[in-house]
């Protein structure tokens, strides 16, 4: 194996290196009579290894960089950005995002967001966790993660592979009230995905492992057999008949659904009017035993952050009380066009928490009764404007509380509202993957749509 294929990723620069970068690109945005602006500047480098059946798939290292700039003449706005850093690049770049914002319409709810909500402090929160992977490391352990699911049943009998990355980032933010902060972060992960057959048919399904640190990772083994194990189970699926049951969300689709959620309460679905959750600020939206915490300063966490893209302080907060709509996501624009404040949620939101209930999954399976319980989705059929919901399914049919047999080829369809209204159970089976935590959500009734 070569030199150049042997390397692990690059280290990150210093940090004071991108905050000259920023403090220069405003300087010259001032050079250039902009009345205010704000910049950005990142760097990133990330390895990343496939292996199928053994043999090497794909290998990639990526290493990012770059520089984004918006500047404001009144209320005038214009935006660029380059992957050169070089002086000559900067200069070239507040130019063209000057020409644009000349250009533009006067917008009066454009800006920078106000000072007083930057944030004072920057807490560190434990975000930076590299991993000095090699290339031939990273080969190794996804064969390992491949071959203990390839080696636990003979049913396994094809693979889509493998895969370990990492990555490895930092980027830095700055204004011209005066605010400049940045900080690293890292992200790996371990993947895999294969197939099972038997005489019934061929069925696919896959498990990762996600997290800050690689010691918070499963080992590539684990991660392998429950991607077996889940491709075992489905064999034998069937199709249902037609008809309205109760369905059970495994963890990582309930997610999904707090997802859809989130959306349909971000400030630009709401000034638009395109999200059914208009004007419910206040009123219930869940069961009175949901509530759904932000919690950006989890150590850790996959989406903890000291700051939002527009350098406003984050803060814990609650989106729903006991069923109760408490706020919307919001960044500074979109608060302006509605006429209230900024909630920190520029770029996102951070690390939403759904309160876990008691139930643990076979005891939610025993409320479910005789229902489904969904382990896959597929399509995008969900309109955040009226909220209507319609995606095909898989997962299992459950009877007096017992899995009877795998089931396929199904849609399962509903009204979101009604669906966040119908909820019966939130599980404390929690999945922390990504950057919402959430347990199974048991529903009261969906139509399930089949032969």
């Amino acid at each position: 194996m070569s030199e150049a294929i042997a390397h692990t990723a690059a280290p990150l620069p210093a940090r004071e290196c991108l905050e000259t970068l920023v403090a220069d690109i405003l300087a010259e945005a001032r050079a250039q009579g902009a009345a205010a602006a704000e910049a950005a500047v990142s760097f990133g480098s990330a390895l990343s290894v496939t292996v199928r059946l053994g043999e090497v798939e794909t290998l990639e290292h990526h290493r990012q960089r770059g520089l984004a700039v918006t500047i404001y003449f009144g209320q005038s706005r214009g935006s660029a950005s380059t992957a050169d850093w070089r002086p000559e690049a900067i200069r070239d770049t507040v130019r063209n995002a000057c020409a644009i914002a000349r250009h533009t319409a006067a917008d009066p709810c454009a800006g920078l967001a106000d000072p007083e909500q930057l944030a004072r402090e920057i807490p560190d929160l434990d975000l930076y966790h590299p991993w000095p992977l090699s290339a031939e490391e990273g080969i190794e352990l996804a064969r390992e993660c491949e071959a203990a699911a390839l080696t636990l049943d003979p049913r396994i009998r094809n693979s889509k592979g493998g895969s370990v990355a990492t990555h490895a980032g930092l980027a830095v933010y700055g204004n011209s009230h005066g605010f400049c902060g940045g900080y690293p972060t890292t992200r790996h992960s371990v993947s895999c995905s294969v197939i099972a057959q038997d005489e019934s048919g061929m069925q696919r399904n896959h498990w990762y492992t996600a997290a800050r640190d690689r010691n918070d990772l499963e080992t590539p083994a684990v991660v392998g057999q429950k991607a077996a194990r889940r491709a075992l189970r489905r064999l034998g699926s069937r199709r249902l008949g037609t008809q309205q049951v109760p369905v059970l969300f495994a963890p990582e689709l309930a997610r999904g659904l707090i997802g859809h959620f989130v959306a349909a309460i971000r400030g630009g679905s709401l000034y638009r009017k395109a999200s059914f959750l208009l004007n419910r600020l206040g009123t219930p939206v869940f069961p009175t035993f949901v509530t759904i915490r932000e919690r950006p300063h989890l150590r850790k966490a996959l989406s903890s952050a000291p700051f939002d893209s527009e350098g406003v302080a984050t803060a814990d907060r609650d989106l729903v009380d006991s069923g109760v709509l408490q706020g919307y996501v919001l960044d500074s624009y979109s608060a302006r066009r509605l006429g209230m404040e900024t909630t920190g949620n520029a770029g996102g939101t951070h690390n939403l928490i759904v309160e876990p209930g008691p139930l643990g999954h076979e005891e939610l399976l025993r409320q479910l009764d005789t229902g489904l319980w969904v382990t896959e989705l597929l399509g995008h059929g969900v309109n955040l404007v009226t909220g209507d919901y319609s995606r095909g399914a898989s997962g299992f049919w459950v009877e007096n509380g017992e899995i009877q047999f795998p089931v396929h080829e199904i849609t399962i369809a509903g009204h979101l509202a009604a669906m966040f209204q119908g909820i019966a159970a939130v599980g404390n089976d929690v999945d922390a993957r990504g950057g919402i935590r959430c347990g199974s959500l048991l529903l009261e009734r969906m139509t399930v749509a089949g032969e």
